[in-house]
């Protein structure tokens, strides 16, 4: 489905931030390009097409995180405090989480 050899850069669909006046380009760049079935390579797609490169950051754990049952860290406000975006957490995880924080 893809005519080139690597995806371009894009961000992991566990999420990101931008501001509003790229999510307009993009949208109107969406528009004019394939549908493809992978989304964060689609939206990688769209921001190779406006020349936009996305930024890691160490917040974002789209690959979730290690967690060890026995560890009081887990536990802990300040292992989360620098956390985003933690994908692959399940929805009581989440609010465990954030009344951690």
């Amino acid at each position: 489905l893809y005519n080139k050899n690597s995806y371009p850069p894009y961000a992991g669909g566990g999420g990101f931030i931008m501001d509003g006046p790229l999510a307009k380009r993009l949208h109107k760049t969406s528009e004019m390009l394939e549908l493809y079935p992978i989304d964060d390579v689609f939206l990688g797609m769209c921001l190779e097409v406006l020349k936009v490169s996305p930024v890691g950051h160490e917040g974002f754990k789209t690959f979730g995180i290690v967690k060890n049952k026995n560890s009081k860290m887990n536990k802990e406000p300040c292992f989360f405090r620098s956390m985003l975006v933690v994908h692959k957490l399940l929805p009581p995880d989440l609010l465990q989480m954030w009344d951690l924080v």
